[in-house]
Protein backbone atom coordinates (compact mmCIF):
# COMPACT_ATOMS: atom_id res chain seq x y z
CA UNK A 1 0.00 0.00 0.00
CA UNK A 2 1.34 3.41 -0.92
CA UNK A 3 0.38 5.59 2.04
CA UNK A 4 0.77 8.88 0.21
CA UNK A 5 -1.09 7.91 -2.95
CA UNK A 6 -4.05 6.75 -0.85
CA UNK A 7 -4.00 9.83 1.39
CA UNK A 8 -6.28 12.74 0.48
CA UNK A 9 -3.70 15.15 1.95
CA UNK A 10 -1.01 13.91 -0.46
CA UNK A 11 1.60 16.49 -1.41
CA UNK A 12 4.20 15.40 -3.99
CA UNK A 13 6.92 17.64 -2.52
CA UNK A 14 9.95 15.59 -1.42
CA UNK A 15 10.62 18.05 1.41
CA UNK A 16 7.03 17.79 2.61
CA UNK A 17 7.13 13.99 2.57
CA UNK A 18 10.47 13.88 4.39
CA UNK A 19 9.11 16.28 7.03
CA UNK A 20 5.87 14.32 7.36
CA UNK A 21 7.76 11.05 7.89
CA UNK A 22 10.27 12.70 10.26
CA UNK A 23 7.46 14.09 12.45
CA UNK A 24 5.74 10.71 12.61
CA UNK A 25 8.98 8.91 13.46
CA UNK A 26 9.80 11.52 16.11
CA UNK A 27 6.32 11.16 17.62
CA UNK A 28 6.76 7.38 17.78
CA UNK A 29 10.08 7.79 19.61
CA UNK A 30 8.64 10.53 21.87
CA UNK A 31 5.86 8.16 22.92
CA UNK A 32 8.42 5.47 23.82
CA UNK A 33 10.56 8.00 25.75
CA UNK A 34 7.68 9.52 27.74
CA UNK A 35 8.23 7.37 30.88
CA UNK A 36 11.88 8.54 30.95
CA UNK A 37 11.02 12.28 30.98
CA UNK A 38 13.17 13.08 27.96
CA UNK A 39 12.29 14.25 24.46
CA UNK A 40 13.81 12.91 21.22
CA UNK A 41 15.64 16.23 20.79
CA UNK A 42 17.14 16.00 24.29
CA UNK A 43 17.96 12.34 23.73
CA UNK A 44 19.82 13.06 20.49
CA UNK A 45 22.01 15.67 22.21
CA UNK A 46 22.63 13.44 25.23
CA UNK A 47 23.47 10.54 22.92
CA UNK A 48 26.07 12.66 21.09
CA UNK A 49 27.71 13.48 24.41
CA UNK A 50 27.62 9.79 25.38
CA UNK A 51 29.27 8.83 22.09
CA UNK A 52 32.04 11.43 22.34
CA UNK A 53 32.66 12.73 25.84
CA UNK A 54 34.40 16.06 26.16
CA UNK A 55 32.86 17.76 23.15
CA UNK A 56 32.17 21.47 23.36
CA UNK A 57 28.72 22.95 22.76
CA UNK A 58 29.48 23.91 19.16
CA UNK A 59 30.58 20.35 18.32
CA UNK A 60 27.48 18.85 19.97
CA UNK A 61 25.24 21.28 18.06
CA UNK A 62 26.84 20.28 14.74
CA UNK A 63 26.62 16.55 15.45
CA UNK A 64 23.00 16.75 16.62
CA UNK A 65 22.17 19.14 13.73
CA UNK A 66 20.79 21.81 16.08
CA UNK A 67 21.37 25.55 16.15
CA UNK A 68 23.31 27.12 19.03
CA UNK A 69 20.32 28.60 20.96
CA UNK A 70 18.41 25.30 20.80
CA UNK A 71 21.50 23.39 21.88
CA UNK A 72 22.04 25.77 24.83
CA UNK A 73 18.43 25.30 25.96
CA UNK A 74 18.69 21.51 25.68
CA UNK A 75 22.02 21.42 27.53
CA UNK A 76 20.55 23.55 30.32
CA UNK A 77 17.65 21.07 30.67
CA UNK A 78 19.99 18.06 30.60
CA UNK A 79 22.13 19.71 33.27
CA UNK A 80 19.10 20.42 35.50
CA UNK A 81 18.08 16.78 35.15
CA UNK A 82 21.55 15.69 36.26
CA UNK A 83 22.29 13.93 32.97
CA UNK A 84 25.33 15.97 31.94
CA UNK A 85 27.99 18.11 33.56
CA UNK A 86 29.95 21.00 32.13
CA UNK A 87 33.68 21.39 32.64
CA UNK A 88 35.66 24.52 31.77
CA UNK A 89 37.91 23.86 28.79
CA UNK A 90 41.60 23.94 29.67
CA UNK A 91 42.26 25.58 26.27
CA UNK A 92 39.53 28.23 26.35
CA UNK A 93 38.06 29.39 29.67
CA UNK A 94 34.96 30.70 27.84
CA UNK A 95 34.14 27.22 26.49
CA UNK A 96 32.74 24.23 28.31
CA UNK A 97 33.43 20.57 27.67
CA UNK A 98 30.42 18.32 28.08
CA UNK A 99 30.38 15.02 29.94
CA UNK A 100 27.61 12.54 30.60
CA UNK A 101 26.89 11.64 34.23
CA UNK A 102 26.26 8.13 35.53
CA UNK A 103 22.53 8.94 35.54
CA UNK A 104 22.84 10.02 31.90
CA UNK A 105 24.68 6.82 30.99
CA UNK A 106 21.94 4.76 32.65
CA UNK A 107 19.28 6.67 30.73
CA UNK A 108 21.04 6.13 27.40
CA UNK A 109 21.51 2.43 28.21
CA UNK A 110 17.79 2.11 29.03
CA UNK A 111 16.54 4.06 26.02
CA UNK A 112 18.86 3.03 23.19
CA UNK A 113 16.88 -0.22 22.76
CA UNK A 114 13.74 1.92 22.36
CA UNK A 115 15.40 3.94 19.59
CA UNK A 116 16.43 0.68 17.92
CA UNK A 117 12.89 -0.65 18.29
CA UNK A 118 11.52 2.48 16.58
CA UNK A 119 13.96 1.97 13.71
CA UNK A 120 12.85 -1.65 13.43
CA UNK A 121 9.17 -0.64 13.42
CA UNK A 122 9.77 2.01 10.76
CA UNK A 123 11.66 -0.43 8.49
CA UNK A 124 9.32 -3.39 9.10
CA UNK A 125 8.41 -5.22 5.91
CA UNK A 126 10.96 -3.37 3.81
CA UNK A 127 13.57 -5.46 2.02
CA UNK A 128 17.14 -4.80 3.28
CA UNK A 129 18.19 -3.94 -0.28
CA UNK A 130 15.51 -1.26 -0.36
CA UNK A 131 16.78 0.13 2.96
CA UNK A 132 20.29 0.23 1.50
CA UNK A 133 18.91 2.09 -1.54
CA UNK A 134 17.04 4.47 0.78
CA UNK A 135 20.29 5.34 2.60
CA UNK A 136 22.01 5.93 -0.72
CA UNK A 137 19.21 8.20 -1.94
CA UNK A 138 18.92 10.18 1.28
CA UNK A 139 22.71 10.64 1.38
CA UNK A 140 22.66 12.00 -2.18
CA UNK A 141 19.80 14.34 -1.27
CA UNK A 142 21.81 15.70 1.65
CA UNK A 143 24.84 16.26 -0.59
CA UNK A 144 22.61 18.09 -3.10
CA UNK A 145 21.15 20.29 -0.37
CA UNK A 146 24.55 21.09 1.11
CA UNK A 147 26.00 21.89 -2.31
CA UNK A 148 23.19 24.33 -3.04
CA UNK A 149 23.03 26.19 0.27
CA UNK A 150 24.32 29.73 0.25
Amino acid sequence: MNYFLNNTEYNPSIGFQLGFTYRRATNLFAHKLKPFDITPEQWSVLNQIAISEGLNQKEVAARADKDQPTTTRILDLLGKKGLIRREVSPHDRRAFLLHITETGKELIASTTPLEQECSRIIAEGIDPKQIELFWDIISRMNVNIERNQT
